[in-house]
């Protein structure tokens, strides 16, 4: 089945009074490329994440949103820095004595000092907080493969078409060529007979006529061709990642239709031919898209 690299996916997950909730989007790329956007009290599960999406996507940009609430009761503690609380008292008695004024300090003063008081967070449950996470992404990643293989299959349908198209052009070159030669021995008969009174060489006529066919044969790029579109339409039924396959394929496929080209002297092999590397270029654009 034929997967996009482009596609979006969120999943929410909730359990006593706790959510996960994660955002999945991705594009196209040449490698598998993640990055991954979470609350830091949570960062220690990037490498889990990590894991686990290369297990599902092999190809394109990636960007995963991560969002956690905690509404569960008793997950903050205050705590007390009775080290730092010491080391003020101690500055504001030097303070007192060496500028000669009233030490006044209060509880309600000193607590409005940074540091004085923090509120700390409990000890995390890691497994937990995995458990939730990999659950909403489960759900994130479903629904991301479900958006990719829907594009995926609209690629693969609109290659096909194209195919089909690449197929008929390059039918009407083998059809075609044959033909070439045999006006070519032709127009060199006339031409002869232009030039001269005396009896055509038939030897020599056919000696030009085989190194003209020689130079012009496309009869190697055509099965060439033929192989390669066949064995672009086996691929596209696989149920792997086959773009950087298809991109070869294509890369032989441009190649053949060049070397048409270059041999082609004939108006109608060569409109063939041009149009070929249109559709070829068209199919190109796609599989860039495709993992």
């Amino acid at each position: 089945m034929v997967k996009s690299m482009t596609g979006f996916g969120r999943g929410e997950y909730v359990s006593n009074d706790r959510k996960m909730t994660v955002e999945i989007k991705s594009v196209n790329h040449r490698y598998c490329d993640i990055n991954v956007r979470m609350p830091k009290k949570i960062s220690f599960l990037e490498n889990n994440i990590r894991n686990f999406v290369k297990k599902k996507v092999s190809r394109g940009k990636v960007d995963i949103f991560i969002s956690y609430e905690d509404n569960s009761e008793g997950n903050e503690c205050i705590k007390l820095n009775e080290d730092l609380i010491g080391q003020y008292l101690k500055y504001f008695d030097i303070i007192s004595e060496k500028f000669e004024l009233d030490n006044d300090i209060r509880v309600s003063n000193i607590t409005r000092y940074p540091e004085v008081i923090t509120i700390e967070e409990q000890d995390v449950d890691e497994e937990l907080l995995w458990n939730l996470m990999e659950k909403a992404l489960t759900i994130a990643i479903e629904k991301l493969i479900s958006t990719r293989t829907t594009e995926g299959e609209l690629l693969k349908k609109d290659i096909i078409q194209k195919l089909d198209t690449i197929n008929n052009l390059v039918s009407n070159i083998k059809t075609r060529a044959p033909y070439v030669i045999e006006e070519y021995k032709v127009k060199l008969e006339n031409r002869i007979n232009d030039l001269l009174s005396s009896t055509i060489d038939e030897a020599r006529l056919a000696v030009e006529v085989a190194i003209f066919a020689d130079k012009c044969c496309v009869d190697e790029e055509i099965v060439r061709l033929e192989s390669h579109i066949e064995h672009m339409r086996r691929t596209l039924d696989k149920d792997i990642p086959i773009g950087r396959k298809l991109d070869f394929l294509l890369q032989e496929m441009n190649r053949e239709s060049n070397t048409i080209l270059s041999k082609s002297n004939d108006i109608e092999v060569s409109t063939n031919g041009l149009e070929l590397k249109t559709e070829i270029e068209k199919i190109r654009e796609q599989i860039q898209n495709i993992e």
